[in-house]
């Protein structure tokens, strides 16, 4: 089987709140996503996505995505989409860094391979675990009473995991992350999300503010060795997110025993193949792990129920449904939540099928 052709589309995905907020007054109102739609000779296709939350998240922007692809995309034509680690390693090889670049490409190959195997990628990815993942809520960076309203009536909605945008000032943060627990029963997990936005005497005073609560703590500070040394005056089981966008750093994190958690952002890594393979190292570690991206829509979503799935319940903390905070569907039998909680599809590939009118035009085509 071969790469035929290689099809990019932009699509905007507004939000069904009208704007999303977190740490250093960052906001996004639309975010841009770019789809890809690999074709091969023998009539499969196979598609992915890549949204990055911004350009001040991470190093990453919606323009470079497509920039990036423009650069690998006429180099893989005529190459196997199902040998999805060879297709990685040449990414690589051809552009050096630039993983949220290459993820809709390889989470497309895996798409195809899916469908050549007759599986859906749940299977190929280590097999399903459990009948459903537990899925959290993000809660847009608001004040305190706004952001415990808003997740009483998510947990009315089944949501029980709640990812709570803090890393502003640390008094109101406080306020937020106690406000929030209060409301909440002993059984909900409650994640305080700093998204690095707290500089290092903030981040210690927050955490020793709340270390009576039954909270996470994720990603204080913008450096790992901020990170690490918070970390070192907590008990409060600690998540890193940000700063783990590599096999290397994840190493170094689990030789100095940094974290409880981590998230892991399948675009982060470049894409499935390298977010299973740090999912498999961490696991039998111990590690609890919340199986999630940067952002996105129905493609997204799906890829991330694949992996989530797959990840043994009893390293799985929890995951997301980026297709519920958007208003633009971009496939048909995408993962829907039910009560808090969702499914991996069961069909071959990602199970999935893009609703050409939704994407519209393609902006490049390489054949």
């Amino acid at each position: 089987m071969k790469i035929k052709t290689i099809k990019v589309y932009q699509v905007d995905l507004p939000l069904h709140e009208g704007q999303y907020n977190w740490s250093g007054g960052k906001s996004v109102q639309t975010f841009d996503s770019t789809v890809v739609l690999i074709e091969t000779d023998e009539g499969l296709s196979g598609i992915g996505e890549s949204c990055p939350l911004g350009p001040v998240y991470l190093p990453s922007y919606a323009a470079g995505v497509r920039t990036g692809i423009k650069e690998l995309a006429p180099q893989l034509i005529g190459d196997d989409p199902t040998q999805v680690s060879v297709m990685s390693r040449k990414m690589d090889a051809l552009l050096k860094g630039h993983p949220y670049v290459k993820s809709a490409i390889d989470v497309a190959c895996w798409d195809i391979l899916g469908k050549s195997a007759g599986r859906p990628v749940v299977s190929l990815l280590g097999g399903r675990d459990g009948e459903a993942v537990r899925l959290y809520r993000a809660i847009s960076q608001e004040d305190p009473e706004i952001m415990a309203r808003k997740v009483k009536g998510y947990k009315d909605e089944g949501y029980t995991c709640f990812q709570l945008k803090v890393g502003g000032d640390p008094d109101t943060d406080i306020e937020r992350i106690h406000a929030v627990r209060d409301m909440l029963d002993s059984s909900d997990v409650l994640v305080a999300d700093a998204n690095t936005g707290w500089k290092l005497h903030a981040a210690k005073r927050v955490v020793s503010a709340v270390r009576k609560l039954d909270v996470y703590i994720e990603q204080p500070c913008e450096t790992y060795e901020e990170c690490l040394s918070v970390r070192e005056h907590t008990d409060l089981p600690f998540v890193l997110d940000e700063n783990i966008d590599s096999l290397e750093m994840v190493l170094r994190a689990v030789a100095d025993r940094a974290m409880d958690a981590v998230n892991i952002k399948i675009s982060k890594l470049g894409g499935l193949t390298k977010a299973r393979l740090v999912r498999d190292l961490l696991c039998p570690l111990g590690i609890a792990l919340t199986i999630e991206d940067t952002w996105g829509g129905d493609i997204v979503t799906a890829s991330i129920a694949h992996l989530a799935h797959s990840t043994p319940s009893g390293n799985r903390l929890t995951s997301t449904d980026f297709n519920s905070y958007v208003t633009h569907d971009l496939a048909e039998n995408a993962p829907r939540r039910v009560d808090g909680f969702m499914q991996a599809p069961g069909r071959p590939g990602l199970g999935i099928d893009l609703i050409p009118e939704a994407v519209g035009e393609p902006v490049m085509v390489f054949s």
